[in-house]
């Protein structure tokens, strides 16, 4: 595998690769247009469009179902092909996509039938984009690098997580959808540019003159990640964190405006609370599981970032209390669970071979978010049956499934050194 600039420290060599600052960059530009998106759409159908909350679970629900149909396939087809070509096709086409919804918005034509085939199309490319972007990092850089590369690229995520949500609320509630779903385009575009940059060859594993069936690709990913023990917990807790978390953020988006009576502005800056936490949750995973061990950080991070939630159906009303205490909720939920994801990562990547990254990374993801469909589906019916407030404390309960999962196996055990 090629190896990046050397420097004095693992940290610094990663920083200073010039195509690692690429991949960076055009990460943080496409994670900024997908959770722009995420916010966009649904608050335009709840705000524009009066959405019921079936509608909203569904609406979440169609942006969700490409992980749920696609992901395997992703998976194979990244471990055929290089990741680059993969991430930068992807951003041309979801600002193609984007860009489009945002002319039939300008005619008028931006109805709910518009939003779920916006939300399905550019969840597909997402899921494909995801998928390369986590097999990049093994070939760009060292094993030794992946926990501070991992860090680094996170910490991106966490800067898309504080511009998205609340650049698109404001623009939601300020301006229009169509100009909104027109910014997420354009920083489509920029991923693009910064992408197509990246020089260095990647170190694809070979494939023989007849390559496999993709179908026999995706059974070989599967037995791999069901036959390891830690991958295995990781799906399992993966799968019990999405579904429930799929469930609660559809009961969320509706308890802010309808229940606190939050104007779209002031429900973007709530959820933006999320990205400095992350950001604070990436520093700490270059550091924490070095110190403390990767299992007690994992199981222990994941109880403080979930736990957090079930504060939330305790508010009332929409004073500076409510509003503050809102930002400390996700701000403690976006640091513990960036620090979980971070190192979850990094064990992951740390015991796949090279030519299966981009295959486990989807199975993982297929098992794990592959249920957050279902999830927003639980979530639009519990709003209606059993009320706003009942239902969210029901929902983020049940996030707490994930760190009793990982208490219960092997990643617990886990210590300061990553597994060969």
């Amino acid at each position: 595998m090629p190896s990046p600039s050397s420097g004095s420290s693992a940290s610094s060599s990663v920083w200073r690769d010039a195509d690692f600052r690429r991949l960076w960059a055009g990460q943080t530009a496409s994670q900024l247009g997908e959770h722009m998106t995420l916010i966009v759409l649904p608050l335009f159908a709840v705000l524009a469009l009066d959405a019921g909350a079936g509608q909203l679970g569904a609406l979440r629900a169609v942006g969700q179902a490409p992980v749920l149909l696609f992901s395997l396939l992703a998976g194979a087809w990244v471990d055929r092909w290089r990741a680059r070509t993969v991430m930068v096709l992807t951003d041309a086409a979801r600002a193609v996509a984007l860009g489009s919804a945002a002319v039939a918005g300008l005619f008028g034509l931006l109805g709910l039938p518009a939003l779920f085939v916006a939300a399905f199309t550019v969840g597909a490319l997402s899921v494909l984009f995801d998928v390369a972007y986590q097999a990049s990092l093994v070939r760009l850089v060292r094993r030794d690098q992946l926990l501070r590369g991992n860090s680094a690229l996170e910490g991106s995520r966490s800067a898309a997580q504080i511009g998205g949500p609340a650049l698109g609320g404001a623009l939601v509630s300020l301006l229009s959808a169509p100009v909104a779903v027109a910014s997420g385009a354009l920083f489509f575009a920029v991923s693009f540019a910064s992408l197509r940059r990246i020089r260095r060859a990647e170190a694809v594993a070979e494939h023989p003159e007849r390559a496999p069936r993709v179908r026999h690709q995706i059974r070989d990913g599967l037995r791999f990640v069901a036959g390891h023990p830690l991958l295995r917990a990781v799906c399992l807790a993966s799968a019990a964190f999405q579904f429930s978390f799929a469930a609660t953020m559809t009961v969320y988006l509706l308890f802010l405006p309808r229940e606190l009576h939050l104007a779209g502005a002031t429900v973007g800056l709530a959820l933006a609370a999320t990205g400095p936490g992350a950001l604070l949750g990436s520093v700490l995973a270059a550091r924490l599981p070095g110190r403390y061990g990767h299992g007690v950080v994992l199981v222990s991070a994941a109880v403080l970032g979930n736990g957090a939630l079930l504060w939330v159906p305790a508010l009332h009303g929409s004073s500076a209390v409510t509003v503050a205490t809102l930002l400390a909720v996700n701000l403690v939920f976006g640091a513990f669970g960036q620090l979980v994801n971070v190192t979850v990562m990094s064990v992951r990547q740390a015991v796949t071979p090279d030519g299966m990254q981009g295959r486990a990374a989807a199975t993982i993801t297929f098992a794990g978010m592959g249920s957050a469909p279902l999830g927003s589906v639980l979530g639009g019916f519990l709003a209606q049956e059993w009320g706003l407030r009942t239902s969210l404390l029901v929902t983020a309960a049940g996030m707490m499934l994930s760190p009793a999962v990982m208490a219960a196996s092997p990643l617990v055990r886990l210590g300061r050194r990553l597994p060969p």
